[in-house]
């Protein structure tokens, strides 16, 4: 971690994260793991601390950061279209 405790020190997420059609449904889930990042996501919009989700499924705290950056990745480029 840095001084800052919201930014991570870590590996890209893109080799913490995979997706592969024969694991989870080919859902985007942390390398080495059949933990889905919206599991990971889920628990934290449920009110659980990042240090509580990386205890509960036994991940390191750069595991919840990658999975939030993926998610983050993901609904950056969604257009709301006017109706």
């Amino acid at each position: 971690m840095t001084d800052s405790e919201n930014t991570p020190t870590t590996q890209p997420t893109d080799e913490r994260i995979d997706v592969d059609e024969q694991t989870r449904f080919g859902k985007p889930i942390l390398k080495g793991t059949r933990i889905t990042v919206d599991e990971v996501l889920g628990l934290l919009a449920s009110g659980m601390s990042k240090e509580e989700v990386a205890a509960e499924f036994e991940i390191e705290i750069e595991d919840v950061h990658a999975a939030l950056a993926y998610g983050a990745r993901s609904v950056s480029n969604e257009r709301r279209w006017a109706q």
